[in-house]
């Protein structure tokens, strides 16, 4: 049984700038949080707590130090109130994620409704949602469309990990409804090369192993567009995970990981699947 890793798999550029500001803030200081999880993997999360680096749930619970704001971006307010308290605060927000939150401000600016696609209770769309003003219509699809959409101007912004798919589904159908449409194609081009790299390993392998927090949205995308394409899709977080019963039968299995998957999981994982090949 072999191993074939996607084109594009694994930790993105906004992860690992997070990462790398967190690990500097740590050496030099000696109480840095971060507000909520830095990035959406548990196990990177546990080594960051390690290192002294402590996940807040909210504002009230940093009484001084560094604050890093995680990689999916927050309410300005918060980052505002942040610094009246005193606290050192480091923007470690993806700047994928930013030219989303300029894309919310100037349709919000030029009188447009914002419809943002994504999940409404995901971190990254809260943050959006503060910079279109906070009366923005947030929606997964199409399906979630109220049936009345203003008749005026309607501008559209992505969460970063959505699939141009749904992007699209969404748009077509605010365009029949609405006299003015823009729209702002904000979905990262890691997401984007993540997602067709699933596609085209699911189409060539038996099985589909895709390794990522259960809490990361993009990884859950990675599964869904690889399951779309070969039903033998599986998602772990970790190498203890991997089930034999699984690979019955397959000659070839492929690995992906989502853009919050740092490589050494991603290794580990793949080193389980070549042992459990060794021993079938």
């Amino acid at each position: 049984m072999k191993v074939r890793v996607a084109r594009h798999a694994g930790v993105c550029y906004g992860v690992e700038r997070a990462l790398k500001l967190a690990e500097e803030a740590a050496s030099a200081s000696t109480e840095v949080h971060t507000l909520g999880p830095l990035i959406h993997n548990p196990q990177a999360v546990s080594e960051l707590r390690d290192a002294g680096i402590v996940a807040a749930e909210s504002l009230e619970e940093v009484g001084e130090g560094v604050l890093i704001i995680r990689s999916h971006g927050v309410d300005p307010a918060i980052i505002e109130a942040a610094r009246s308290k005193g606290l050192i605060v480091i923007d470690a927000t993806c700047p994928h994620v930013s030219k989303v939150h300029q894309a919310a401000s100037v349709l919000r600016d030029e009188g447009y409704h914002v419809v943002i696609v994504g999940e409404a209770d995901h971190p990254e769309v809260e943050g959006i949602m503060a910079h279109a003003g906070g009366e923005a219509l947030v929606v997964q699809s199409e399906a979630e469309l109220p049936s009345h959409i203003p008749a005026g101007k309607v501008g559209v912004v992505v969460q970063t990990t959505q699939s141009l798919k749904s992007l699209t589904a969404v748009v077509d159908a605010l365009v029949p409804c609405s006299r003015e449409i823009r729209v702002f194609n904000t979905i990262c081009s890691a997401t984007a090369k993540r997602q067709h790299s699933a596609e085209e390993l699911a189409a060539g392998v038996d099985v589909v192993i895709v390794v990522g927090g259960y809490n990361s949205g993009n990884t859950a995308r990675l599964t869904e567009v690889s399951k779309a394409v070969n039903p033998r899709t599986w998602q772990v977080e970790t190498a203890e995970e991997v089930d034999e019963s699984w690979f019955t039968g397959a000659m070839l299995v492929g690995v992906t990981a989502g853009a919050s998957t740092p490589d050494k999981q991603m290794r580990e994982v793949i080193s389980a699947i070549e042992a459990i090949g060794t021993s079938m």
